[in-house]
């Protein structure tokens, strides 16, 4: 009989640890997503006061928000593959060292560059870190059922931490300057170092290959290119010829980094588990519901902060029914895939995020905070669907190439959350700017330059307007309109976007798939 694997002689997996010790490990995993997730919303709330106090030129600020995912998106799939090269364990606590290393550097950011720096270091630690927690799971919990409730744990824990960050920034800022919002995350990741040390155990690959230098540069090359140009496309519509060049180039990088992967012996990616249908139906389950995920927080936020007057505090406590609808049903969506099949469940969850964009839709004017409320919370309980995607996808993979199936379903989040506001709030800001034509504004008082600004955001227009006497008043209030009508728009394109889905998904899903029963 083999001798099981040891923590000098780290294997694929690492299934010999006791109950206790895997749900403790998951407890360190767990712990470090939700401060990741929360990173990335929190900074939406700090941004103004970032603003305010460091006067980042229009380029700066635009840096200062887009570089993290930037840099995430571009070493996704290299810092998967190294993870599972030298050690997913040593991976993480590396990349909890950086994440936390760079929030203290805050403390010395007198300059937006810095902050620009701090925030590409912060996208350096979140690349080891998001990939290694799913290819963690994949190493610690062998058998398929065990597994399938810690991703379930797990995909709570991340829709939790992208509703809890805006709360949590508010709660710093009311209190502490904007550096609270990188430094919040210090302590944090020094407990999650110590912890990761006394509690995970080390895996990797065995049998790694050679090291794909070539592909390594077109990965990176081609997700910034691609992460980059959808950014672009966001924010200068479909017809801009930089972003358009972006994406082309973006394209074709990747298209030759598949073929490269596709004839490799030992790939940096391994894209022939897309061979598997059931893998790829989790994947663009994925890409689906956080597409509608993305856009509907950023909207929602917004429409709660500049049309309903709340502070960012508050705003942030109305969200919470994404939370909690989502935190109640990830944990519960294992148990009912046993009951009536994960392919259900999984067109199930994207169906009731569908439907929670119908009632968006469909709500009267003047739009309310009540259908609101139902829009997230069933877009919440339909992301317990992500637990089912995220089972899916590790099921039907060896456990050597977990980091693979991991950077694969990462990407997919990363890409759905950039297209969801490229598409549905590109989308909803066409209409605010069709619905708040340049003669109004120009009537109310504002000047071409001030027009282009009242045009661009909600927020600009509130500020411009502000001081112009009623004429600025009824000019507000027309833009406040508008705003609302994209987020109507929103789900009436959402709703259609996941009746995609469904269809999509429906079809690629094995009727009799059991994530429980590892086939």
């Amino acid at each position: 009989m083999s001798t099981p694997p040891t923590f000098g002689t780290p294997s694929a997996t690492a299934g010999h640890l006791s109950p206790g010790r895997r749900w403790a490990a998951l407890a360190v995993l767990a712990m470090s997503l939700l401060v990741v997730v929360m990173d990335m919303t929190i900074l939406n709330v700090a941004l103004p006061e970032i603003a305010g106090a460091l006067s980042p030129t229009a380029a700066q600020q635009l840096w200062i928000v887009d570089v993290y995912a930037l840099v995430l998106a571009g070493l996704l799939v290299t810092m998967s593959t190294l993870g599972d090269r030298w050690g997913r364990r040593r991976m993480l606590l590396m990349g909890f060292a950086i994440f936390g290393g760079a929030s203290l550097l805050i403390v010395v950011a007198e300059s937006a560059p810095v902050v620009i720096a701090v925030r590409a270091l912060l996208g350096l630690g979140g690349a080891m870190i998001m990939p290694a927690t799913l290819s963690m799971i994949r190493s610690l919990f062998t058998d398929p059922a065990e597994r399938a409730r810690a991703l379930g744990i797990w995909a709570a824990v991340a829709s939790l931490g992208a509703a809890v960050g805006p709360i949590v920034g508010g709660l710093l800022l009311e209190h502490f300057s904007w550096h609270s919002a990188f430094l919040v995350n210090v302590p944090l990741m020094a407990v999650a170092v110590l912890a990761g040390l006394l509690l995970l155990p080390e895996a990797r690959n065995p049998r790694p290959g050679r090291w794909d230098a070539p592909a390594t540069v077109l990965s990176i090359a081609g997700m910034v290119a691609l992460v980059w140009g959808i950014k672009r496309v966001a924010k200068e519509g479909p017809t801009d010829l930089l972003a358009v060049a972006a994406v082309a180039v973006a394209v074709a990088l990747l298209a030759w980094f598949v073929m490269r992967c596709l004839h490799s012996d030992s790939p940096l990616l391994r894209v022939r588990l897309f061979a598997v249908p059931s893998f790829t139906a989790g994947t663009l389950a994925a890409l689906f519901i956080t597409l509608a995920m993305g856009s509907a927080l950023l909207l929602a936020a917004q429409w709660l902060q500049l049309v309903q007057g709340l502070s960012p505090l508050q705003a942030g406590v109305r969200l919470l029914p994404l939370a909690v609808a989502a935190a109640v049903v990830s944990p519960l969506a294992p148990v009912l895939a046993q009951l009536i099949g994960a392919r259900t469940v999984l067109v199930g969850g994207l169906a009731m995020s569908g439907l929670g964009f119908v009632v968006l839709a469909a709500a009267p004017a003047p739009l309310s905070y009540t259908p609101v409320a139902v829009f997230l919370a069933l877009l919440g309980a339909g992301m317990g669907a992500l637990a089912i995607a995220s089972a899916i996808i590790m099921s039907g993979t060896p456990a050597e190439h977990a980091g693979s199936a991991a950077a694969i379903e990462e990407t997919a989040y990363e890409l759905g959350a950039l297209l969801g506001v490229a598409i549905l709030g590109s989308a909803a800001a066409s209409l605010y700017r069709a619905e708040l034509p340049a003669s109004t504004l120009a009537a109310a008082g504002l000047g071409p330059d001030q027009v282009g600004v009242a045009q661009e955001s909600l927020g600009g227009a509130l500020s411009v307007l502000s001081d112009l006497g009623p004429a600025g008043a009824a000019a507000a209030t027309q833009a406040q309109e508008a705003f609302t009508q994209g987020l109507s728009l929103l789900g009436g394109i959402g709703a259609a976007i996941m009746l995609v889905a469904v269809v999509v998904v429906f079809f690629l899903t094995p009727k009799g798939l059991d994530v429980t029963k590892g086939h």
